[in-house]
């Protein structure tokens, strides 16, 4: 069933806030069912026009979508020829929220870990088709997926092309095949060579993150938040270095962290504001608990593997850099038993994430043959040095897909549909409407 209720106006754009309820085990229909989110967008000189269709999955795990003002970003180029649905994946946003406060109604860990392994990306392309033939009358549409929504805009191309018309794709090309572990060892060498890159624009913030990272490993201070700033936890800053702007960012961040007090030099309150929102998964603690989980198929466990194969890379262990008079390197992208600790916004949730790591009998992802005879029209924008998916990974994956077509640059960083949205997706669609 559909509710639809309350449409609105912003500049430009008339939108729908829609309500679907979908089952929470696509393979138990008759099963508990949830409730999703998701809001229609359609321009106002064209509000009664027949259009084609296209569905939004947001990055993540976690996060809900983007919610724009008016005809904002790639969304205005979207709504020239389709009405746009903006899909808050199950979990996020107002789709069935999952978090510290919600997620005890479902009981203790056992539990709630049960629940969220309904929560990966064959659960939402499955919602999507669920909702599909409520909203388009049975027609194929058009996805659009950026980071893990194009994770999930993969699996729809092996499990349910027939619901497609195309796929966009957008810094989101997954190994097929690649346990985590494999995922990791490719991203540490990207996050040493994104900081050293990172240092040698700004040398001064060598000093500075050291003297940080000192602070942190002495002290372990407790932000304004909540949150316990331990030296591991200040390495992982390093998220922002891919992004278009994030060195920049960065760099402002360490410039101004301390400030004198009677009791001597200490992390400013400005400082602990910035960190505590960059580093708290409050708003989408999904990404933590689901993140390896998205690389899981094949019977084996991902076990914490950011964690365990970081021991692999010594030169990123922040003592002894200090010890040794070295930088200290960024993480970013990486999720580990840690922040558990660190985060009041996880700390209720440590058991369950133990839980999701341990788990061996995740359904496959990807069907390589079903891929292999792709006949959907599909293009993906490539980042040539993206922090967070593996080029070298997003390009096998795209040789592996039939008829896709990539669109390989070295212009924007992981968030290129963010920052240049208009020309990424007309570069997209002209890709596959065989216009480039």
């Amino acid at each position: 069933m559909t509710v639809t209720y309350r449409q609105y106006r912003q500049p430009g754009v008339v939108l729908t806030d829609r309500r679907f309820q979908v089952p929470l085990d696509h393979g138990d229909p008759a099963g508990e069912r949830i409730e999703l989110f998701a809001r229609e967008c359609v321009a106002a000189s064209r509000q009664d026009a027949r259009l084609p269709w296209l569905v939004y999955l947001q990055g993540g795990p976690g996060f809900g979508a983007h919610r724009f003002a008016g005809a904002q970003a790639w969304l205005g180029r979207a709504l020239r020829d389709y009405r746009v649905l903006l899909l808050d994946q199950r979990g996020t946003g107002a789709s069935a929220p999952a978090n510290r406060q919600t997620l005890p109604l479902r009981g203790g860990p056992r539990e709630q870990a049960d629940y969220l392994r309904h929560f990966r990306a064959d659960a939402i392309v499955r919602d999507c088709e669920a909702i599909r033939r409520e909203v388009t009358g049975g027609a194929p549409w058009t996805v659009l997926g950026q980071s893990f929504g194009g994770f999930c805009a993969v699996h729809y191309l092996s499990a349910a092309p027939e619901g497609l018309d195309a796929a966009l794709i957008t810094g989101g090309l997954p190994t097929l095949d690649g346990h985590a572990d494999d995922v990791y060892r490719a991203a540490y060498p990207r996050m040493e060579r994104k900081s050293l890159a990172h240092y040698a624009r700004y040398p001064g913030d060598v000093e500075r993150a050291r003297r940080i990272a000192e602070y942190a490993a002495e002290h372990e201070p407790v932000l304004n938040g909540g949150y316990r700033l331990t030296a591991e936890a200040f390495q992982s800053l390093g998220i922002l270095l891919g992004t278009g702007d994030g060195s920049h960012r960065l760099h402002y961040l360490l410039e101004d962290a301390f400030v004198r007090t009677s009791a001597g030099p200490a992390l400013s309150d400005a400082f602990q504001e910035q960190v505590q929102a960059l580093l708290s998964y409050a708003a989408h603690p999904l990404y933590a608990v689901l993140h390896e989980a998205c690389y899981a198929q094949g019977g084996r466990p991902t076990a914490w593997s950011a964690e365990r194969v970081r021991a692999e890379f010594p030169r990123f262990d922040a003592a002894k850099s200090l010890a040794g008079g070295e930088p200290v390197l960024f993480t970013g992208e990486a999720v580990q038993r840690w922040m558990f600790d660190c985060d009041p916004a996880l700390r209720p949730l440590r058991e369950t994430a133990e839980l999701l790591a341990a788990r061996t009998d995740w359904a496959p992802l990807y069907d390589a043959e079903r891929l292999a005879a792709n006949e959907v029209p599909a293009a993906a924008a490539v980042y040539h040095d993206d922090l967070y998916v593996d080029t070298a990974d997003s390009l096998r994956t795209a040789r592996a897909i039939r008829g896709l077509r990539t669109w390989v640059t070295d212009e924007y960083e992981h968030d290129g549909l963010r920052v240049s949205g208009p020309r990424v997706l007309d570069r997209l669609l002209g890709l596959v409407r065989g216009e480039i």
